[in-house]
């Protein structure tokens, strides 16, 4: 007889749950040991390392044929080992948490990160986001670390938002945004770069990063009997706050902040719940202009952050050479729908 009650349901999805957690656990308590050993191996390379590249030819020649069917003892991987065990120790594992992503995740970092510090952030982003090793290689090489941690960012968030929501809120901020999945053109206007990002919103979400979720286009507000709309605007579950866009294909100008100042007034009085966070304004420009938006940004009530956005027609040709091209990215979303 076939049980379909709700206890029974619910007993399978718990083992169902046990037996996910376990294999979990097993599959990084044994690549846990797989970094411990290439930890090791890259130590002894690098005790011989005055013997140079002749050491490393000689010793993947020997592994594999001590171990022929094992894979990892390339010429290339026993580098690797090598580059790991220069930026970590044993307890660095466990410390780190490294045995969390796969040993092709680490090869893209030490091939393309320069800090430990760096390293270790990209490592979180990966377990937050659930990055492929493809995914992560796109975003290093979009200098998402420059961006978002190391960019010196234009706010008055210090001085606007609550301790435990200021940082959180300048953890997110990026400058500047890459837009590189439009379509650009030269005679674009605002409303078109508007239009391509909400056509393109699943790349514009990831983005502009964890916990957005789209709440509209020309979002309609209703003041004193006239009509006022912000070009784009989001809800962020992470902060729990509402965030308005406004786009600009020009430079700063300072009377945009007193407009964003507004709106952040209204959506606050008229839009966000009591149990939300106040309402964050981030203005998007060409041309950031930083004595002007420090300026504008000192005496305006509300949390406003300004930042500039490129596209592929804006980005150095190293970098742009480096991301893919819009239609490579909206195939490898088309993939995941």
């Amino acid at each position: 007889m076939l049980i379909t009650s709700n206890e029974y349901l619910q007993a399978v999805q718990e083992i169902n749950d046990y037996v996910n957690q376990a294999k979990y656990r097993a599959s990084v308590s044994v690549n846990s040991e797989v970094l411990k050993t290439n930890l090791f191996i890259g130590s002894v390379i690098i005790r011989n390392s005055e013997w140079g590249n002749k050491f490393v030819d000689n010793l993947s020649k020997d592994m594999r044929l001590k171990y022929p069917g094992a894979k990892g003892y390339s010429v290339r991987n026993l580098k690797y080992m090598k580059k790991f065990a220069q930026i970590f120790s044993e307890d660095d594992v466990d410390k780190y948490g490294l045995a969390r992503i796969t040993w092709s995740h680490h090869q893209v970092l030490m091939s393309k990160v320069s800090s430990k510090e760096e390293y270790v952030w990209y490592l979180e982003k990966v377990l937050e986001h659930g990055w492929s090793v493809d995914e992560l290689a796109s975003q290093v090489k979009s200098q998402l670390y420059e961006r978002q941690v190391v960019a010196n960012k234009i706010s008055n968030f210090e001085n606007r938002l609550p301790i435990e929501q200021k940082d959180i809120v300048l953890s997110t901020m990026k400058d500047p945004y890459m837009f590189d999945f439009i379509d650009y053109t030269e005679d674009m206007l605002e409303t078109d770069i508007e239009n391509e990002l909400v056509r393109n919103v699943t790349s514009l979400l990831m983005e502009l990063g964890t916990g957005f979720a789209f709440m509209g286009q020309q979002y309609h507000l209703e003041i004193g009997g006239k009509d006022f709309y912000i070009d784009l605007l989001f809800y962020n579950t992470k902060l729990r706050c509402y965030v308005a866009i406004d786009l600009k294909t020009g430079d700063f100008k300072p009377e945009q902040a007193g407009k964003m100042n507004f709106y952040l007034s209204a959506l606050d009085d008229l839009v966000k719940s009591p149990d939300d966070n106040p309402s964050v304004g981030l203005i998007l420009c060409r041309d950031e202009n930083r004595t002007i938006a420090e300026y504008a940004l000192r005496d305006m009530s509300k949390p406003i952050g300004v930042s500039e956005y490129h596209l592929c027609t804006d980005l150095p040709l190293d970098l742009k050479s480096a991301l893919p091209d819009p239609e490579e990215i909206r195939s490898r979303i088309d993939m995941k729908k």
